[in-house]
């Protein structure tokens, strides 16, 4: 499933030639930056993982089977890096006691100022644009609905690839898809801001 291209880069990047890889990454690297901004919702992690999702490709190439497309492999490496990130962070925040009070250099301790993650008149209004609303939205969904939302809908991936992606089947794919989009059109419908 190699396509010509790709097939030679990939063929030289193992032989050693570092800057057919870099062509490579230079190819991919604008989908992969927007996969992983879907995910972590902000430039700098966004920036982040895709460097980090390209690190993980270029030490594992030779694990690259050719099975999928160049594409669709790294699209799985990506949403990986971003999972585990995602995962990782939310076991750190879920350690911090949030009455704790926080220890200053001088050594006085002063209480957290936690601000409240629901969403405010202002910050709704704010959200005139739907990109920006509907990736707040997004960012709600579970892990497995976020996932093939943004495969699907933002990345436009088959549901075929989106199953190689996520090694699972068309069928769960389709399912974790109808439950996303549902969970998102509740959402939208109780917000009766997008016309």
């Amino acid at each position: 499933m190699l396509l010509g291209h790709d097939d030679d880069l990939i063929k030289l990047s193992l032989a050693g030639d570092t800057r057919a890889f870099e062509e490579l990454a230079v190819k991919y690297q604008h989908k992969i930056y927007n996969l992983a901004y879907r995910y972590m919702g902000n430039d700098e992690d966004a920036s982040d993982m895709a460097q980090e999702a390209l690190i993980k490709a270029y030490r594992s190439l030779a694990t690259f089977k050719g099975d999928s497309s160049l594409g669709t492999w790294l699209y799985r490496i990506t949403t990986n890096v971003c999972l585990d990130e995602l995962r990782k962070r939310k076991r750190t925040l879920h350690m911090i006691s949030m009455d704790e009070p926080v220890a200053t250099t001088d050594g006085d301790e002063i209480e957290r100022d936690i601000p409240d993650p629901s969403p405010t008149a202002d910050i709704i209004y704010q959200y005139k644009e739907t990109e920006v609303y509907l990736q707040s939205l997004i960012n709600m969904l579970k892990p497995e609905q976020k996932t093939v939302i943004i495969l699907r809908d933002v990345m436009d991936l088959t549901y075929e690839e989106i199953a190689e992606v996520l090694n699972c089947s068309v069928g769960t794919v389709k399912s974790r898809l109808s439950r996303g989009r549902e969970v998102l059109r509740k959402k939208i419908g109780k917000r009766e801001l997008l016309p």
